[in-house]
């Protein structure tokens, strides 16, 4: 297996499962309602906040592989879009699910040559610390937003 087709499939692994961790976004959030996505516990962020977090920089990733230029900003993956109703929350989940499906499908698609090459500038490293970075700030902020659910 290619080393891009083995990136995709852990992206999908930590959104829909098969991971070591034997913990995923879908599963995670499966029942999850608005009340408690927005539910702030002691100081912590909320579980949807986390979620935009974590999956702010899968949009970005994917508007790169679509060819688009890079356009991102941390500051920007802290800004939660206002959920005024249950569905307002299930579209966000179907948009994350589709996002992490779309990446997925074009990371594959890419040759495992360009996994060294710079990611649209040589002060952001190579496609493969990108891809792989954010897989791993994927599983961290699961982490937070597991045991969140719990303490709700």
């Amino acid at each position: 297996m290619k080393t891009t087709q083995q990136l995709a499939k852990h992206l999908r692994d930590i959104h829909f499962g098969g991971n070591w961790t034997s913990s995923n976004f879908r599963d995670q959030l499966s029942g999850v309602s608005l009340t408690n996505a927005e539910r702030e516990v002691h100081s912590l962020n909320s579980i949807a906040l986390l979620l935009c977090h974590s999956t702010y920089y899968v949009g970005v990733l994917l508007q790169v592989l679509e060819g688009k230029p890079l356009n991102a900003k941390d500051e920007h993956s802290f800004i939660l879009p206002q959920l005024n109703s249950q569905k307002d929350w299930d579209d966000l989940l179907v948009r994350t699910w589709e996002n992490a499906e779309k990446a997925a499908e074009l990371i594959e698609k890419l040759p495992d040559s360009i996994l060294e090459e710079p990611f649209t500038d040589e002060k952001y490293g190579t496609w493969y610390r990108n891809i792989a970075g954010i897989i791993e700030h994927l599983h961290y902020h699961l982490g937070q937003i597991s045991l969140i659910k719990k303490m709700l």
